[in-house]
């Protein structure tokens, strides 16, 4: 038993032994077993705490641990962007919810194994677990806030702690890990047990729930659509997708199944058709502007989707353009100013072949238009997001001359935000847009100009989203992730 500075004992789980293993499935059941000692550990001495007043000790358990040391330079693969490390070394990251990642963690550590022939090992992290993180997935129970109780929760139990939790390893700015090995995942699990924390708070939805491949919308109307179609796959038992999941976790196994209206929405509600393999496709109405665009990829990235797209609207910028028309992005102009700090903006944001060349067909076979037909109703182009809404309001030949040096075709609030935080996470990344106005040539957006062809098109929109998504699945996973989006000294993990 040892003692801290304020001379409360504190109390632990019998130190676990370090195991090394050279079966995937083996070292993700230990880490199982690790995290739900520990989770446990805590849980059961926080309700005694809730019970039994104010503890005479303090409870510590720690995260489990993956561990690998490559002692020689290794002949790796050098088609694919991840699974290998470039130099001998130690790597270790510490490890949370192993139940909820067994596929990926089972994939990864087999990566390593078979390109490096190494075993890998599993033990304790020396990075303490909160309390809120490990009580997150009992849902009828809440941490109290500061001064509800007679003590301090800190006094008691270890709490977040920022020095953790933070984007240092994907921004490119972390040194090696306290003891001199070298990060193996892109995230920490305390970062990792933040967001599945807020993602459960602004969309209502369980991180169980969410598919490896997401949409983001900013418009009620690609929200009503996707249930019409989910309802329809439900109603088809070929189509592959089994559930239907709505904010408040509720699930839908049959067309014909209500979702039930709450009294309050969350800030960004989340839908999930689902596959048995977890590769559904995920919408998330995310709204208006690039702060929201931010918040939603911050933490969907720690899931390590497969894929994730921009379906929503924007002011078309030619007068060319018609109410309707899509919008295939192949470049950014990024003065939306959220992610300045963590992605400088003289960083490229490049097109992903793969997922320009998915967006393409898809809108060729929902709109039965190829080649050069398809120029009638879609550009290709850059587009350009703002972070001022109102931007029609101001002197115009200062934004106007930008926009058109920059050869901006479109302009929105979260495209590129969403582009750029696919780049920094290590997340690939589309836009397709369709034209609500044009401001610039005065269509602005009010009631009552909408067409039957711009009607139309914004139902076909949704569908070309999800037949995108759909092809991407069909793609193998090392063709998906490119090495484009990898940096000089990157993580092992996806």
């Amino acid at each position: 038993m040892l003692t801290d500075s304020r001379r409360l004992p504190i109390e632990t789980p019998e130190p676990a032994e370090r195991v090394y293993f050279d079966d995937p499935a083996a070292a993700v059941a230990r880490l199982v077993e690790l995290y739900e000692r520990a989770s446990h550990f805590l849980l059961d001495h926080f309700l005694a705490t809730l019970k039994g007043g104010r503890p005479a000790a303090r409870y510590r358990a720690f995260y489990p641990e993956l561990r690998m040391t490559v002692p020689i330079h290794s002949k790796t693969d050098s088609r694919l962007s991840f699974g290998h490390v470039a130099l001998p070394g130690t790597y270790s990251t510490s490890i949370t919810r192993p139940d909820l990642f067994r596929g990926y963690l089972t994939e990864q550590i087999g990566l390593l194994m078979r390109n490096h022939g190494v075993p890998v090992a599993i033990g304790e992290s020396g990075t303490p677990m909160p309390v809120h993180f490990a009580v997150a997935t009992q849902s009828d129970l809440n941490v109290p806030q500061e001064g509800v109780l007679d003590y301090s929760l800190r006094d008691v139990f270890d709490v977040p702690d920022l020095n953790t939790m933070n984007d240092d390893i994907v921004n490119g700015t972390a040194g090696p890990n306290p003891d001199g090995s070298h990060p193996l995942s892109p995230f920490t699990a305390q970062r990792v047990d933040y967001s599945l924390a807020r993602l459960a708070h602004y969309t209502a939805t369980l991180p169980e729930h969410f598919q490896n491949f997401v949409m983001f919308t900013n418009y009620q109307f690609y929200v009503d659509e996707f249930e019409l179609f989910a309802r329809r796959a439900l109603a088809d038992p070929h189509s592959g997708y089994t559930e239907f999941v709505a904010p408040g976790n509720q699930v839908l196994e049959r067309p014909e199944d209500i979702i039930a209206t709450g009294a309050k929405m969350p800030q960004m509600p989340a839908y999930h058709l689902k596959r048995a393999d977890g590769d559904g496709i995920t919408l998330v109405n995310i709204g208006v502007g690039p702060s929201n665009a931010k918040t939603a990829t911050d933490h969907i990235a720690v899931l390590r989707p497969h894929a994730w797209l921009m379906v929503g609207h924007c002011a078309g910028l030619r007068n060319s353009q018609s109410l309707g028309d899509f919008v295939l992005a192949h470049a950014y102009l990024r003065e939306d100013h959220v992610l300045d700090d963590d992605l400088p903006v003289w960083v490229p944001i490049p097109a992903l072949a793969e997922v320009q060349v998915a967006l393409q067909e898809a809108v060729a076979e929902v709109t039965q238009l190829e080649g050069y037909e398809l120029k009638r109703i879609m550009r290709t182009g850059t587009v350009a997001t703002i972070d001022n809404r109102n931007w029609e309001l101001r002197d115009q030949s200062g934004p106007v001359q930008r926009l058109s040096q920059s050869r901006a075709i479109a302009l929105d609030m979260e495209s590129a935000t969403i582009a750029a935080n696919g780049f920094r996470f290590r997340v690939p990344y589309g836009t397709l847009l369709c034209v609500s106005d044009k401001p610039l040539h005065g269509e602005l957006k009010l009631p009552g100009m909408a067409t039957d062809f711009y009607r139309t098109q914004v139902a076909n929109h949704l569908l070309i989203g999800i037949r995108a998504m759909e092809k991407l699945r069909e793609t193998p996973l090392e063709r998906i992730h490119s090495r484009k989006l990898r940096s000089f000294n990157e993580t092992a993990f996806l």
